[in-house]
């Protein structure tokens, strides 16, 4: 099982940013796909997931501002973030499954890959 995230990087307050997890090994187009994400100092805070029939679940923080989506020709959930903040500044990871916070039912993470939201 892989799980690969990119699209991370510099983003100015009020920007917007698509992170992309792409996936291999399991059965992806039927596994529900979350994503999370960590500040410097900080746990975990679950952001968003997407089951296999594309119904989507946002923390309250997230919504209106985030969107979860996902590829499932190209086995990819992806992430488009926008009006960002500089509180948004974290590592964000793609996991198997949507367990919001229960974080030790998720067995498989990615890398994580960093975003900046600074000017």
């Amino acid at each position: 099982v892989h799980l690969v995230e990119s699209g991370g990087g510099l983003v100015q307050p009020g920007g917007s940013l698509k992170l992309s997890c792409a996936t291999s090994g399991f059965a992806f187009s039927s596994s529900a796909m979350s994503w999370a994400r960590q500040a410097s100092g900080k746990g975990l805070e679950w952001v968003a997931a997407i089951y296999s029939d594309g119904t989507t679940d946002y923390a309250d923080s997230m919504t209106g501002r985030f969107t979860i989506s996902r590829d499932n020709a190209k086995n990819t959930v992806y992430l488009q973030m926008s009006s960002m903040q500089p509180a948004d500044t974290a590592v964000y990871y793609c996991a198997i499954g949507a367990y919001r916070k229960s974080w030790s039912k998720y067995d498989y993470w990615g890398q994580g890959t960093k975003v900046t939201v600074s000017s």
